[in-house]
């Protein structure tokens, strides 16, 4: 037995993923699809494979060639695509004289291929069609022995046909059964008389043909089997996930045999990532879906995994990471429930719980940024490695002008007009830090707080930077609006606690906190307009005029010719 892999098509319904990957090197389970085809022919008691390229053809040779198969596995480039049918001819050279598989690249299942060929072999007409049952693509009539008797309009798209316009053949077999093409076909050497050499052709075209000359096409009705099609994106993510999941419970859970998982959606926040949670019996895990890869390069999913399990290894308390595929972007997480230190902020009335909340969350923020960035390694980060006055003035002085003041008060601001004090805030915000690992996102939300303990999330933004910034990130955020007098006890805590730690100078460090403040400020107000009039999250509406107010303390505390235009700026907004 021998077999064609089909891997030469443009993945048009994946783009933009393959743009940089091509479908069959999409992952599974940590596997290349194709490589998990090549291990089923394998297994099959197939003989040797030859796989058709075009589309990123580098890519796919250079993974044949860097595995070691138990049998042949060579590759064919096409430079131009010459069509599922004109593939099969040209490979004309690798046929013997017996029956040989052809297989798509983009399906996933579990089908016996070595039952398949036999049935091919016991019925002995020129073509088998494997057919399952999928209510989306059941466009191929069969009649009471299972003999295909044409291809509707609208053929499925695995066999990489366009559009008939015999409108009289699908009114012939409209009451006739229909069923999917699975993408897996066996044929007799005969079938190849029937495609014409260097030329683009279909499957379908040659199949018309024969039926036309009075051959049989016989189909092939798996029993019990799994199937998947992992042409799009959802039905990847949908099989990447189903893949995924039970290695995470019994990565997570090593004594349950955890069946029946119950996925739930959790509300989710600023991010464009999804979040879920996953129930078995009585254990649960978190899945974070951070979106299929767009880039080869350093991503959020990337980052993600490599801070997350850095600051896990130093013993901080952020989330386990069970289980990870950076392609899919799928993430596993330890299940930290449902309280943030907001809620439990917002519920107490106590101003010395409320301080204390917030003393143990200063400690663990010192520890997270002294500990954290011992080891910590620049390239796992995917925005910027280090906090610094490029990034002030970009990401958070301009993205308060463009995103808050011009798109949400629709004010006609102009950056440049107050840019000489942008860059004085942000170089005074870089004076004086207590150098660490920056968290970049320190507020109540992304604190979890799990039997009394805290967990600290959403860390995929983490660099090199201040430690004031996270302090800053901490004390103003809108989201529980902590009195000004508590904020500068709880400064002076700080300032204190690092003090005694590593001998600091406590208004120098006070000071350098009072200028990320500012920066931290115009970051949450950009955000916020960002997030509710381009994302459509007006949720976060409600915290801008807090947000406000903070901005606002902050000029008051500096010197009273300091930052003439801002401080004229800020004191009109409402």
């Amino acid at each position: 037995m021998k077999a064609l892999i089909l891997a030469a098509g443009l993945g048009t319904r994946l783009l933009p993923y393959t743009e940089h990957t091509p479908k069959p090197l999409f992952p599974l389970g940590g596997r290349p699809l194709i490589d998990i085809i090549i291990k089923g022919l394998e297994a099959s008691g197939c003989e040797s494979i030859i796989i058709n390229t075009h589309h990123l053809h580098n890519r796919i040779i250079d993974f044949i060639n860097s595995c070691k198969y138990s049998i042949p596995v060579i590759t064919r480039h096409e430079p131009v695509i010459l069509g599922t049918a004109g593939a099969i001819k040209n490979v004309s050279d690798f046929w013997n004289n017996k029956p040989f598989i052809v297989i798509n690249s983009d399906i996933f299942t579990d089908i016996d291929l070595r039952e398949v060929y036999s049935f091919h072999i016991r019925h002995g007409h020129p073509a088998t069609l494997v057919l399952t049952d999928c209510e989306e693509f059941n466009n191929v009539p069969v009649d009471d022995d299972n003999f295909i008797l044409g291809f509707d309009k609208n053929t499925d798209p695995f066999l990489g046909l366009e559009t008939i316009n015999d409108i009289s053949l699908e009114s012939r077999h409209r009451d006739k059964k229909r069923f999917a093409f699975t993408g897996i076909q066996v044929l007799s050497p005969e079938v190849l008389d029937y495609i014409p050499a260097n030329k683009f052709s279909h499957s379908i075209d040659v199949y018309r043909q024969m039926l036309a000359c009075g051959k049989k096409i016989y189909s092939y009705l798996p029993p019990k089997h799994s199937w998947n099609d992992l042409g799009t994106p959802e039905r990847y993510k949908e099989a990447a996930i189903g893949e995924l999941t039970p290695g995470a419970f019994k990565a997570a859970f090593p004594d349950c045999n955890c069946e029946d998982v119950r996925i739930s959606e959790l509300k989710g926040d600023g991010s464009d990532r999804k979040w879920f949670r996953l129930t078995s019996k009585n254990n649960s895990l978190i899945m974070a879906d951070h979106g299929i890869r767009r880039t080869l390069s350093t991503n959020e999913t990337d980052s993600f995994i490599a801070i997350g399990k850095h600051l896990y290894a130093k013993g901080l308390p952020v989330p386990g990471i069970i289980l990870h595929d950076s392609f899919s972007g799928i993430v596993f997480l330890q299940d930290l429930g449902d309280i943030k230190l907001q809620n439990i902020i917002i519920d107490s009335v106590n101003r010395s719980e409320i301080l204390s909340w917030y003393k143990e969350a200063i400690g663990i923020l010192a520890e997270l940024s002294l500990a954290g960035k011992k080891g910590f390694d620049t390239s796992w980060t995917y925005q910027s490695p280090y906090y610094n006055t490029d990034l002030i003035l970009e990401k958070e002085c301009k993205y308060f002008t463009d995103s808050f003041l011009r798109g949400y008060l629709n004010k006609k601001i102009d950056f440049e007009e107050f840019k000489n004090e942008f860059v004085k805030i942000a170089s005074r915000a870089m004076e004086h830090q207590i150098t660490g690992f920056m968290h970049r996102d320190m507020q109540s939300r992304n604190i979890m707080v799990k039997d009394g303990k805290m967990y600290f999330i959403d860390f995929q933004g983490g660099r090199i930077g201040p430690l004031q910034y996270d302090l800053a990130s901490l004390l103003i955020d809108p989201y529980v609006s902590l009195p000004s007098g508590m904020r500068l006890e709880l400064l002076d805590y700080c300032a204190g606690m690092i003090s005694a730690a590593i001998g600091i100078d406590a208004d120098k460090f006070s000071l350098c906190f009072k200028y990320c403040s500012i920066a931290r400020n115009f970051q949450i107000l950009g955000a916020f307009g960002h997030l509710s009039r381009v994302k459509g999250k007006t949720f976060f509406e409600q915290y801008i005029p807090a947000a406000i107010t903070t901005l606002k303390e902050s000029f008051r505390q500096l010197e009273r010719n300091e930052f003439p235009k801002l401080k004229a700026l800020i004191d009109n907004l409402l």
